[in-house]
């Protein structure tokens, strides 16, 4: 069974390497249903992967200067204190069971993990979208713009500080108790709010995604850390890590656009499979 978790794991991170995001929806899944692990400590995992990998996209894209360090640093404040205090505060706070519907009794692993179908199904619309816009959408690659990996040579931002804030505590909160990047609702933020281009804007959601998965993992480690297997978590780490420098290898043959439509229907499958596998063992009171 361990052997297959790093294969997924691995498979992960591939996804992770071709299509640029979207494959950390699938860690916990993987945790919950083949590795065991209950909803709970399997979101507090994903949010060490998912801020290892992010982290490891995050300094590839410095290197070639698309991530803007400043822009990372506003967004990602108010990201990380919402994403620490869910984890933290909020989590542990949440009943089990959750609620009663009739005769129904809805636990609180089954409550997350049909609050995480919900967001798949979410994220995969989103990536069809995205399919979608970037068959009919020629965006120009302005990578020679940018002098540095701090966005030097970029116009001033004239950051909407409100509403940063406002999106920051969203994502941070979404974050915090699915343990997804939530990088379908960062892009879009930083292309309208900050007004980067696209590709600037993905490398810079990297640095984000990595800086809040990680310090909200810290409120886990506070909390959980005589239940964490840290040989299990490292070692799934490692294996995604892999995975996404072969992803970038394989990228170089295959249409990123065609990539992410199919991997965006696999992940509807995958949501309505879970909605499907918790709604079916509802605890009748």
């Amino acid at each position: 069974m361990g052997v297959i978790v790093l294969l997924l794991a691995l498979l992960i991170g591939i996804a992770l390497g071709l299509i640029g995001g979207g494959g950390s929806i699938l860690t916990v899944p993987v945790l919950v249903y083949v590795a065991g692990i209950s909803p709970t400590l399997a979101t507090a995992y994903s949010l060490f992967i998912v801020g290892t990998t992010s982290l490891v996209g995050a300094m590839n894209n410095m290197r070639k200067q698309l991530v803007h360090v400043p822009t990372a640093i506003v967004f990602s404040i108010p990201s990380f204190i919402a994403v620490y205090c869910v984890r933290k505060y909020a989590v542990p706070l949440i009943p089990d069971p959750v609620f009663m519907l009739g005769q129904f009794v809805v636990t609180k692993n089954i409550f997350i993990m049909v609050f995480f179908a919900v967001i798949m199904l979410i994220a995969a619309i989103s990536m069809l979208y995205d399919g979608q816009n970037k068959e009919n959408t020629c965006l120009p690659d302005r990578r020679a713009e940018f002098t540095s990996p701090i966005g030097m040579g970029v116009q001033p931002i004239q950051f909407n500080y409100p509403l940063i804030i406002l999106e920051g505590l969203v994502i941070g909160a979404l974050t915090g108790f699915v343990g997804a990047g939530g990088g379908f609702l960062i892009i879009p933020a930083l292309v309208m709010m900050a007004k980067l281009p696209m590709r600037l804007a993905i490398g810079t959601s990297l640095l984000i995604i990595a800086t809040k998965s990680l310090i909200g993992f810290i409120g886990d480690v506070q909390n959980l850390s005589h239940q964490i297997d840290w040989l299990l978590l490292l070692s799934f780490s490692s294996m995604a890590t892999v995975g996404i420098f072969l992803g970038g290898y394989f990228g170089r043959f295959v249409k990123a656009s065609n990539l992410k439509k199919g991997f965006g229907w696999f992940v509807i499958v995958m949501a309505v499979y879970i909605l499907t596998k918790e709604l079916l063992h509802l605890n009748i009171k």
